[in-house]
């Protein structure tokens, strides 16, 4: 069995998780693919476990699993060159919140023993396809972005739903995501937060003009599509953070659901909703704590 790593070498976390890793496939007789780029960042000690791959993309693309070592952040990245490969993921948190990373450091070995009995299951999160009127595709896990770049006026974004004018905007920007997205940096900007799998678009104007103009949710079977025209503020369009250059405007991109998936690995007892609660702290009042 193959397993690939990926990983953010900029967390100090992630060699000790990776030499942990090493140690359990070297017992398990389990085959690690690792970039050798990632491999002398992170500078670990070499094992034979160990099979090197000219890129990140090719580990994925030999292997039967992935691990993502890092945060959510890593697991963006991960779906971002893997878009059509659709291998099992299995994230492990060694960033901060850790959304869709859910598998603790702590709980590495028997994560993984779950892997090998194939004792799991997949949580299907489909990508937003966004379609430009130049021809290009972008593909995006949580969220595509509009927004001013370099300027304290605001910016008129349109927005509409089929052939129906949803609003226009008057705001710093809009974020469209997906279920997946909703803890992200819509969850920040005020957006609710959806179970994954819900198939909706969202919503969410950042610190709109009227305090009236709320985020709204959207039944994804219907193309919803974002008009920027000319204005004096130059504008930014981004999917999952990576910033698409808009050469021009008026400006105009398609969004909706894609057929495309990102495989999450769902190990037993784990839990969304208890996810949410440990991450976000729901139910934990400082004031009954004990000193």
């Amino acid at each position: 069995m193959k397993f690939s790593i990926i990983a953010n070498p900029a967390k100090f976390e992630v060699k000790e998780v990776l030499r942990k890793t090493i140690s359990w496939a070297e017992q398990n007789h389990v085959e690690l693919l690792i970039s050798k780029n990632l491999f002398s960042e992170i500078q670990i000690e070499a094992a034979s476990c160990i099979s090197f791959t000219a890129s990140d993309e090719e580990a994925i693309r030999e292997s039967d699993y992935v691990i993502v070592i890092g945060g959510d952040g890593t697991i963006l990245y991960t779906a971002r060159i893997s878009t059509n490969m659709q291998k099992p993921i299995l994230g492990i948190n060694s960033g901060r919140l850790g959304f869709m990373t859910n598998t603790q450091a702590d709980d590495l070995e028997i994560a993984l023993d779950h892997l090998l009995k194939k004792d799991y299951t997949l949580d299907e999160r489909h990508f937003l396809k966004a379609k430009l009127q130049d021809g290009r595709i972008f593909y995006a896990l949580n969220e595509f972005l509009f927004t001013r770049k370099d300027s304290t006026s605001m910016v008129n974004i349109s927005a509409l739903y089929g052939e129906s004018l949803i609003n226009t905007y008057w705001a710093d920007g809009l974020i469209v995501s997906s279920s997946t997205g909703s803890t992200a940096y819509n969850l920040s900007s005020g957006g609710p937060i959806v179970v994954p799998g819900t198939g909706v678009l969202l919503v969410t104007p950042i610190n709109p003009h009227t305090l009236t103009t709320r985020p709204l949710v959207l039944k994804a079977d219907a193309p919803l599509t974002i008009k920027v025209e000319q204005q004096e503020s130059e504008i930014f369009f981004s999917y999952d953070g990576v910033v698409c250059e808009i050469e021009q405007l008026p400006f105009e991109v398609e969004i909706t659901k894609s057929d495309l998936a990102f495989n999450l690995i769902q190990l037993p007892g784990q839990d969304y909703f208890e996810t949410l609660r440990k991450k976000l702290m729901w139910g934990q009042d400082s004031r009954r704590t004990k000193n």
